[in-house]
């Protein structure tokens, strides 16, 4: 039988949950490139806390770098500045949040954005022991950020696109967050163009970032049909036969498509 887009989304909020409750000592953890808690999809290459520089990891608490589920190091491509507005789209642990936080300084803000109840617990008490304050984390899906248009500066996101029912509002939300000439830059699985969904979803899960990553060029013409320029996706790991860790980036057009 078929899988619904909310049974989908509901395994994905529960698989995270029991991520940030291992990370808390309550059970076994288990997210993107985990192994058995993926049902194999992986082998762990390529994936969480192995990704971060050890400088990176040496400014974080504990929980937030074995909250690491992601595919690559957002923070390390989106060359953030003193004073921008970031926002983490799947902020999970936080780490992304906390280290975003750090490179805007005290002038910026670094908002993160979860479904999760967990997670957001746990992020909310690594940037306490952290001590960084200019973050926000809020709750919500990322098909419906809940920010103003206009509002940020650059969107960055840890492999967690893939994990998304609807992947086209994504990156219309991206984009209408985004100010004019914002920027976004994310890690994320993606598929060589050769394979059909049929073939992605033999090489693993849903909740394993496999089966619902999107191929390369797939990638590029929804970012820029939501609006966006200056598109790559290069691929920088391979975590399974034609499926790879990539890094994403694109900036928002000054100005509205055909004006």
């Amino acid at each position: 039988m078929a899988t619904s887009a909310e049974e989908l989304r509901e395994q994905v909020r529960a698989r995270y949950a029991q991520s940030a409750r291992a990370v808390a000592g309550e059970g076994d953890g288990c997210g993107c490139g985990s192994g058995a808690c993926c049902e194999g999809d992986t082998d762990g290459a390529g994936f969480g806390e192995a990704l971060y520089a050890a400088e990176q990891r040496d400014e974080l608490p504990d929980a937030a770098v074995l909250a690491s589920l992601g595919c690559g190091n957002p923070t390390a491509v989106a060359q953030l500045h003193e004073g921008e507005t970031v926002l983490d789209l799947g902020s999970g642990g936080g780490i992304d949040v906390i280290l975003s936080a750090r490179r805007v300084g005290s002038t910026g803000t670094a908002y993160g954005l979860d479904m999760t109840d967990e997670m957001l617990a746990l992020a909310r008490q690594n940037a306490r022991d952290a001590g960084v304050t200019n973050v926000h984390f809020l709750k919500g899906l990322i098909e419906q950020i809940p920010l103003p248009a206009d509002s940020v500066d650059v969107v960055i996101s840890n492999c967690v696109i893939n994990l998304s029912t609807d992947k086209a509002a994504v990156l219309a939300e991206i984009g209408r967050v985004l100010r004019p000439g914002g920027r976004l830059g994310v890690s994320d699985i993606v598929a060589e163009d050769r394979l059909t969904a049929g073939e992605r979803a033999e090489r693993g899960s849903y909740v394993g970032c496999i089966a619902g990553a999107l191929a390369k060029a797939e990638y590029e013409a929804g970012l820029e049909a939501a609006g966006f320029e200056q598109v790559t996706v290069e691929f920088t790991h391979q975590v399974a036969d034609g499926m790879h860790g990539a890094i994403v980036k694109a900036v928002k057009a000054s100005e509205p498509a055909g004006a």
